[in-house]
């Protein structure tokens, strides 16, 4: 059994902020770029977000502006806080959703899940709380699962670099400031530039007015 290959995939400013102070992202990148990210959707067996992005933004997580299959939906939600309204649940997407939890989420909230057809997966608690992420890449493996787009938030994105479970990263860069507001990346544990983690084959490429930046994280420069 093999870990899926892990894709960080967000949109972000030219300061590196992912939202404005009021929370508004849409649209940050432009339509070009929108259509590359669903193509890139359309190339992985899953897509997987933390339930701040589900409580957030609501997101459908299916490939619209380009041809190809939708990815298997993972939502990493350590007490099962995500709405059965919300978009990966209702009108018969939960039967495409995993919901990752700990023990602590209610028994309530698993069958309610479950009964939309969802699968609710209970897994470790990590260190630092929440989902134990490498079980779940585990868990994710053994059900054949060979690649997985994560796009958010920042708490998963950090703690998936922090413990060294991205594989590459497709950053899209709009050229825009906004000065203040959230960032996807936050602490993972890297105080000097010799620390810095580094991508292999790194690529630019213009999307209308946006760029994408492309490599494989190569741990062992830093």
């Amino acid at each position: 059994m093999m870990r899926p290959w892990v894709t960080l995939s967000f949109a972000q400013t030219l300061d590196g902020r992912v939202a404005a102070l009021d929370g508004s992202s849409q649209w940050i990148s432009g339509p070009e770029s929108l259509h590359f990210c669903h193509r890139l959707r359309a190339a992985h067996a899953a897509i997987m977000v933390g339930v701040g992005t589900v409580l957030r933004d609501d997101p459908r997580l299916t490939v619209r502006l380009v041809a190809g299959r939708d990815p298997l939906r993972v939502i990493v939600d350590t007490t099962l806080r995500a709405p059965l309204t919300a978009a990966v649940i209702r009108d018969g997407a939960a039967g495409g959703t995993i919901l990752a939890c700990t023990a602590a989420a209610p028994d309530v909230r698993r069958k309610a899940l479950q009964d939309c057809g969802a699968t609710v997966l209970t897994l470790p608690e990590a260190v630092a709380g929440g989902v134990d992420l490498a079980a779940l890449l585990d868990a994710l493996g053994e059900r054949g699962i060979d690649s997985v787009m994560v796009e958010g938030g920042a708490r998963l994105i950090t703690s998936l670099l922090r413990e060294r479970l991205v594989d590459a990263v497709a950053i899209t860069i709009a050229p825009i400031i906004l000065g203040a507001g959230p960032i996807a990346i936050g602490d993972i544990g890297i105080t000097t530039l010799t620390q810095a983690i580094r991508l292999r084959n790194a690529t630019w490429t213009n999307y209308g007015a946006d760029v994408v930046v492309e490599g494989v994280i190569d741990y062992e420069s830093g």
